[in-house]
């Protein structure tokens, strides 16, 4: 049984302004996110719940947030940013 992928409208704002090329390396890593939901690293603290993947495109270094519910097979796309302030600006 596959997972379900949806986007938080936090996500869905960051998406849009992305260029072209940077949205096709983000796709590609929803892709792998959705075939296997542990590939993201669990984060410690106040955003236990969060996992993390890591993904370069160009030379930049991006990071996509995520949750799963493992019971409806769902995953959470939550936040998408480079790495810079990526942690202080989820938790808000």
């Amino acid at each position: 049984m596959s997972w379900s992928v949806l986007q938080t409208r936090r996500f869905a704002r960051a998406y849009k302004k992305l260029k072209n090329n940077v949205a096709a390396d983000v796709d590609k890593a929803v892709a792998t996110i959705a075939a296997n939901p542990s590939v993201g690293t669990l984060k410690k603290g106040d955003l236990a719940a969060l996992r993390v993947y890591k993904f370069r495109s160009g030379a930049q270094m991006f990071l996509l947030g995520y949750t799963v519910e493992e019971t409806p097979r769902l995953i959470y796309l939550e936040a998408l940013g480079p790495y810079e302030n990526f942690y202080r600006d989820i938790k808000r």
